[in-house]
C-alpha cells in the first residue's frame, strides 16, 4: 500500500476539493496539455489557471516542465491512487454496514410477510 505523508495526503484532498482543479485533472487524464488549454474551459487568466496548476503540484498531482515559454503539464497519478487507498478503507466501512443494514430489511421483511400469511389462515 502506498503510504502518502498526512501533510501531502490534506494537500491532495485541498486540491481535489476545487471544481478547477478536478476538471483540470480530467483533462490532463487524456494527456500533456499547455497552461492555455487547461486555463481555457474557465474564465480565468493565465496567471489564474498558474495558481490553481500549482495547487495540485504541491499535491504531487501534476507535473510541469516548460519549453521555452510554454508551460506543459501532465498527470502524476502517484498520489491520487494513494487518496485513492485512503478512501477504500471508508468505502469498505460503508459497504460492511450496507450489507448489514441490507439482511436486517430483509429479515424484517421474512417476518412481515410470514405475519401476513398467518393472520390469513
Amino acid at each position: 500500500m502506498v503510504e502518502l505523508p498526512s501533510l501531502q495526503l490534506d494537500a491532495v484532498f485541498h486540491a481535489l476539493g476545487d471544481h478547477t482543479r478536478r476538471h483540470m485533472l480530467s483533462d490532463l487524464a487524456g494527456g500533456e496539455r499547455t497552461v492555455g488549454q487547461l486555463a481555457r474551459p474557465f474564465d480565468i487568466s493565465l496567471a489564474g489557471a498558474s495558481k490553481h496548476i500549482k495547487a495540485l503540484e504541491r499535491a504531487g498531482l501534476v507535473l510541469r516542465d516548460v519549453r521555452g515559454r510554454t508551460h506543459h503539464c501532465r498527470l502524476a497519478p502517484a498520489a491520487l491512487a494513494a487518496a485513492h487507498q485512503w478512501l477504500s478503507a471508508y468505502e469498505r466501512f460503508w459497504t460492511e454496514r450496507l450489507e448489514v443494514l441490507e439482511r436486517l430489511l430483509r429479515e424484517e421483511d421474512a417476518i412481515k410477510t410470514s405475519n401476513i400469511k398467518g393472520d390469513r389462515k
